[in-house]
């Protein structure tokens, strides 16, 4: 039987496409969404994938939407933490709500939805935890100290969960993404743009379904042995 796969904010970017890499792999796959209901009708009629709405920063909304999940689809063995958000201003103009905000959804929220699933791996002795961080978690960014905050504390979270899982069958791991050619980014100033490719060695952004494909493989079975890894996917503008 196909095992289910919850990626958040899964209906946009790079969540979207880590949702229909894991449906091509043969997955049963749930894609969480905070509120565009527009995108995620789009994207559920492309792709037949079902959308379930609720923000990760809100822990009984996370623990509501997982049920619903597991009632429709079968349990969650496959949890991809991708969900975040972006409230961007150089600290000494950053206010308490964009911190609160920032660290509450892209922090939080690894908590908020991995406490639910996690007895549930535990007692069937498998699971994989996928964590979208960010290079901005490993290098820092200015402007971003919410955000680089929030992903490095990403990688704290992995790295110790890791260690909780390893001996029931729960891998737990990190993917990296540097800069990527989603929405986002592309709105950026054409020449703001230019000057972030001129930073990666390999000279352009990367592609949402590179990320992807990070994911279908450390959700597979062939990654069982690589657990608390942080793997980069930076183009070599960050290398550790």
């Amino acid at each position: 039987m196909a095992r289910t796969a919850l990626v958040t904010g899964g209906t946009r970017g790079i969540g979207a496409a880590i949702s229909r890499a894991l449906q091509a792999a043969g997955y049963r796959v749930a894609a969480n969404y905070a509120g565009n209901d527009e995108a995620a009708r789009a994207f559920s009629a492309a792709t037949g994938i079902p959308a379930f709405r609720w923000s990760v920063a809100e822990p009984e909304a996370c623990i509501e939407g997982i049920a619903k999940v597991e009632s429709e689809l079968g349990p969650v063995e496959i949890l991809v933490n991708n969900a975040g958000i972006t409230r961007d201003a150089m600290f000494h103009k950053m206010t308490r709500e964009q911190w609160r905000e920032v660290i509450d959804t892209n922090l939080n929220g690894l908590f908020n939805m991995t406490h639910p699933v996690w007895p549930g791996m535990r007692e069937r002795r498998f699971g994989r935890v996928i964590n979208i961080s960010s290079i901005n978690g490993q290098k820092g960014q200015a402007g971003q100290a919410n955000y680089s905050a929030a992903k490095a504390g990403d990688l704290g979270f992995t790295k110790a969960l890791a260690q909780e899982g390893a001996r029931a069958g729960i891998t737990v791991n990190a993917i990296c993404p540097g800069y990527i050619a989603t929405e986002m980014v592309m709105a950026v100033p054409e020449k703001m743009r230019q000057t972030i490719i001129g930073q990666i060695p390999v000279g352009r952004l990367g592609e949402p379904e590179e990320i992807a494909r990070c994911a279908v493989f450390l959700a597979s079975d062939d990654a069982g042995f690589i657990t608390g890894a942080t793997l980069a996917a930076n183009g070599g503008q960050y290398m550790v």
